[in-house]
């Protein structure tokens, strides 16, 4: 190391050591940086008096600046906690009385902690943190990687946002014993690459460790997709494309996300695909996905598959038949009229008023060698009607409209005119208009039109009918119906992903960046639900929204005060739980003191 001066400053020059990683090859190598360090001597003592005020809790009358507080805010925590002694959890230790100055008594560093000790208690149950070492990530881009999964979970927002979070507000590096004030926005980023660097290997270890834990049966899997939108062009990324937009934002480019739970809401695969897919077209993918070395044919794991109707196209329906697959899918018929010869057996009751909402019937279609239920449900019958009646009051009021422009000047009186309104007027309502029966009167010496007659037809009611296709032939009503529900599960998860852990809306606009920022969101949701199962399991039914704003008000704070002696006392600990957090805690099977208690006396 060599030592100069520039410019009146203290200059001391070194080269350090940097190893790496080559991404593709596996192999270390390392690098040598020249490293230079410049600070005026002149702050040398400011420095040391900064550090030197912090430990002995003395206000001094000296502005210093910024630069130098900083540096000493950090030296000085290093010296404190150098010399500190932890005292360990349930440890019974002796009275400790000593004099003290009570107008010294100084609380400072607040960090929250109540939402952090569970989502990293939960990561460490999970193996996350394990399964990273054991990929080889450093201890850097390990931190880095379960800093963004916690901040999705707890503060859902940017990297920028959670680099601050994690620097500022945070215990969470207390309680992984590591200094996020070291890592650096970049560090942050980069974080997400190594995540997808990873992907196949830590989902597969999920799923194993997930289902040890819950003991789960992976007797059925559940398929959806769903898309989200970019802020942004979305130009650099091309899986970003124009669609249908679930949350009608048909002004953004999409991306769509493909996701398979099993019967306990638990994810098993994901991929992502171009905003503007075919749903049907992405199930063999997925499926596949689950099959070593893509045989299906010859795959032992056979579950039965639930989809909704936008992937149950007939194509899918043959293609799982061929490949042995069960099924339960919603049917694409238009006619849903339930056959007069099946017995409608309730499936779903009114707890309180013991009302019927929900009946179903099975029938054998031979054609196919498969089993059709028929179900009709009450609530779903009182939306259709109630839209079906708004589109019917529209559409008479456009055809009173053109009927009374036959008596207005100006109106539109010519017989083909008035032949090409009803026309447009019938594509508009199309769901609603074949249910009339309409008829223009002509005027044969002028060739313009009368009027116009409309009345409703006479038809079946078949609002709040749906069908179940599936071809397995061990279930009952109640059975089919009950498996066919789970997914609500699925969307259920769609619905935590985008509110509750920031998956909407994308910001990143290179595709590598998007796709990370997808993949953290549903591994913060791995998380997330593992914990709600175990809360659950106590009948703690929140959400998580709920459970990180109860335990937001717990925090760990740093007191010090002065002796007698003149020794400053410098601790730092856990606020003590509430109600509520005990209460999560318990249920979790945590001690309810998050972190150590750790006392310095200097």
């Amino acid at each position: 190391m060599t030592k100069g001066v520039f410019c009146g400053r203290a200059l001391c020059m070194f080269i350090r050591k940097v190893s790496h990683k080559n991404h593709k090859t596996g192999k270390g190598y390392f690098t040598y940086k020249l490293v230079d360090s410049i600070r005026p001597e002149e702050q040398w003592k400011d420095l040391a008096n900064c550090i030197e005020g912090v430990i002995t809790g003395q206000n001094s009358f000296i502005d210093y600046p910024k630069t130098v507080k900083t540096l000493a805010r950090r030296y000085a925590k290093k010296i404190i906690n150098r010399e500190a002694s932890v005292i360990a959890d349930k440890q019974v230790l002796p009275p400790d009385y000593v004099t003290v100055d009570l107008n010294s008594i100084n609380t400072e560093e607040a960090r929250t902690v109540g939402a952090e000790y569970v989502v990293y208690e939960t990561i460490k149950e999970l193996n996350i943190e394990q399964k990273l070492d054991e990929l080889g990530l450093t201890k850097d881009k390990i931190a880095a990687c379960l800093g963004v999964i916690a901040g999705r979970m707890i503060v859902p927002g940017s990297e920028r946002a959670t680099h601050y979070w994690l620097q500022n507000i945070s215990a969470l590096g207390e309680l992984m014993g590591f200094d996020f004030s070291l890592l650096s926005l970049d560090r942050l980023y980069k974080a997400a690459d190594h995540l997808m660097r990873h992907k196949t290997e830590i989902e597969d270890h999920l799923c194993e460790t997930e289902t040890r834990l819950f003991g789960l049966e992976e007797k059925i899997l559940l398929y959806d997709l769903t898309n989200t939108f970019f802020e942004g062009s979305g130009k650099h990324n091309p899986k970003a494309q124009y669609g249908r937009s679930k949350e009608k934002r048909t002004d953004c480019p999409l991306v769509t996300l493909g996701l398979v739970l099993d019967m306990h809401g638990f994810p098993k695969r994901s991929k992502i695909f171009d905003g503007n897919v075919s749903e049907p077209g992405t199930l063999e993918t997925m499926i596949k996905g689950l099959s070593q070395n893509n045989n299906c044919q010859n795959c032992l794991f056979k579950p039965t598959i639930v989809m909704d109707a936008g992937i149950a196209s007939e194509e899918n329906v043959q293609w799982l038949r061929e490949n042995q697959y069960l099924y339960i899918v919603v049917s694409r018929k238009k006619k849903k009229e339930i056959p007069a010869d099946i017995t409608m057996k309730p499936v779903k009751i009114d707890e309180k008023t013991k009302d019927v909402l929900v009946q179903a019937g099975l029938a054998l279609n031979t054609e196919i060698n498969e089993w059709e239920l028929y179900c009709h449900s009450v609530d779903k019958e009182q939306k259709e009607e109630s839209i079906k009646t708004k589109f019917q009051e529209r559409f008479e009021a456009e055809l009173s409209k053109a009927n009374n422009a036959l008596h207005l000047p100006g109106g539109t009186k010519n017989y083909e005119k008035v032949i090409e309104r009803i026309g447009r007027l019938k594509e508009k309502f199309k769901l609603i208009s074949h249910q009339y029966n309409i008829s223009i009167d002509k005027d044969p010496e002028s060739d313009k039109a009368k009027s116009i007659i409309w009345s409703r037809k006479k038809s079946k009611k078949t609002s709040g009918v749906y069908c179940l296709r599936t071809n397995r032939n061990d279930l009952d009503e109640q059975q089919t119906w009950d498996i066919y529900t789970m997914l609500t599960d699925i969307e259920d998860a769609f619905r935590c992903m985008k509110s509750e852990l920031g998956l909407r809306p994308i910001y990143h606009q290179i595709e590598r960046r998007c796709d990370g920022h997808i993949f953290i969101s549903l591994l913060a949701y791995h998380v997330m639900h593992t914990i709600r199962c175990k809360l659950r399991e106590k009948d703690i039914r929140f959400c998580w929204a709920t459970i990180r704003t109860q335990l937001s008000s717990q925090v760990r704070i740093s007191t010090t005060v002065k002796q007698k002696d003149g020794k400053v006392v410098h601790l730092r600990k856990s606020s003590r739980a509430e109600s509520a957090h005990r209460a999560i805690y318990e249920a979790l099977n945590l001690p309810c003191q998050p972190g150590p208690a750790i006392k310095t006396i200097l």
